[in-house]
């Protein structure tokens, strides 16, 4: 296949991950790092998957190929962690997942000898730290966050532990959790290639559910207990990492153990202060002046850089901590041996998507891409797909819908809402 055609391919895969409301912006880079991860051929096939979970007969179907030669495909690119396979009632179906948290990550979340790791480490560092497009759509082009950050539950008083809801707790997503997988931490893994890793744990990024199966049977995780988990939760938490998890209510699919010098989402929120890559928790710090000896071990822990040890006008020292940066994580609080920092609720309140479905949608509608998440042609043939989209738009606020009824300019959906209100 010539250069040409061969750019025409990545190109037409650029353009199907674009329909998503998490894409990947256009760049040389993300080119290199395609045509690391996927065959020329591979990319031709991707780039025409529907959004959203299907079956082998439907991927047959649109790549005109036997019901055992897309198998064969598809099972290729599982065993690859490009795609996900999921099992179901049904039998097995396949997704092609976002980027990021996926297929990005997934490359580097083992070591393997059939891809350049270190080439593509250095490609992602590239594309993601100093490109930054791709940072910047992800974290900073909707309102609604792909990630939310977990309170540190150990730090919480009796009073927080009363008023915190189960969806709020990183012990909650594991002990409810069908299957739970532990892998390694791309982001620390692509800084190890680059020289440039700090000596926080490796091996402690945590999935769950469906993702979490499909890494396991494909070898990219290790299985683990709700009693190792919860281990690796502590361990987390010794190492004043943060905990990232899926933005949502149910059915949360990852928690990443993030430290501010290597993971993309505390590099972010270092780099670009309040804009907040990820949603924080529902608690903030407190100082108590006059317990705290201004020792600066606060200081040095938050990950963000969200704290100071500054002098006042007497030239007294004071911690002073930038609310319109903190993401409430609790770290502070943990490495505060005087108990003089304690965590309170915050007043407002903060709204979380029931499901990933809930949080697409609202993605899309904040983006401006309804209509390339419901108008695709799979998705129209799936009722089970648009009955999902329709609910989730059915939960939104009056605005949010106006503003999705004014990009799909349905009948259908204006009658819905009509129905409701």
């Amino acid at each position: 296949m010539s250069h040409i055609s061969a750019k025409k391919e990545y190109k037409n895969l650029v353009d199907r991950l674009n329909k998503f409301p998490q894409g990947a912006p256009q760049s040389k880079t993300l080119y290199e790092i395609l045509s690391v991860l996927f065959t020329e051929r591979e990319a031709y096939l991707v780039s025409q998957l529907p959004i959203g979970a299907f079956r082998v007969k439907t991927a047959a179907r649109i790549w005109t190929m036997t019901y055992d030669e897309a198998l064969k495909v598809l099972d290729t690119l599982a065993s690859r962690a490009i795609l996900l396979d999921i099992e179901d009632e049904k039998g097995k179906k396949y997704i092609l997942p976002p980027p990021m948290a996926g297929f990005i990550e997934f490359a580097l979340m083992r070591t393997r000898g059939d891809i350049d790791q270190k080439l593509l480490a250095e490609l992602y560092y590239q594309y993601l730290n100093v490109e930054e497009d791709f940072i910047k759509d992800l974290f900073y082009s909707s309102e609604t966050k792909l990630g939310r950050v977990y309170v540190q539950e150990e730090v919480l008083t009796n009073e927080n532990q009363v008023d915190i809801l189960d969806f709020e707790k990183a012990t909650h997503i594991i002990e409810t959790s069908k299957h739970i997988a532990v892998g390694m931490c791309y982001c620390r893994h692509k800084m190890q290639h680059m020289g440039m890793a700090c000596d926080a744990p490796l091996d402690i990024c945590m999935t769950f559910g469906n993702t979490a199966n499909s890494l396991i049977q494909n070898n990219y995780a290790r299985r683990v207990d709700v009693v190792e988990c919860k281990e690796l939760l502590h361990q987390a938490y010794e190492h004043n990492l943060v905990q990232c998890g899926e933005n949502v209510r149910e059915g949360v699919t990852f928690i990443c153990n993030c430290c501010g010098c290597c993971c993309e989402a505390l590099l972010a929120a270092k780099k670009f202060g309040n804009m907040h890559p990820v949603q924080t928790t529902a608690f903030y710090p407190s100082v108590n002046d006059d317990s705290c000896i201004k020792c600066g071990k606060c200081e040095k822990a938050c990950p963000i850089d969200a704290i100071s040890l500054v002098k006042d006008d007497q030239g007294n020292k004071k911690v002073e901590i930038d609310y319109d940066v903190c993401l409430g994580c609790g770290i502070c609080a943990r490495n505060c041996n005087k108990g003089s920092i304690i965590l309170k609720r915050r007043e407002e309140k903060i709204i979380t998507p029931s499901s990933s479905v809930h949080r697409v949608v609202l993605q899309a509608i904040e983006k401006g891409t309804l209509l390339d998440l419901i108008s695709e042609t799979e998705a129209f043939k799936n009722h089970r797909v648009m009955a999902s989209i329709l609910s989730a738009i059915l939960k939104m606020s009056p605005v949010k819908q106006l503003l999705a009824k004014d990009q799909v300019k349905s009948i259908y959906l204006d009658r819905l809402l009509r129905v409701k209100q």
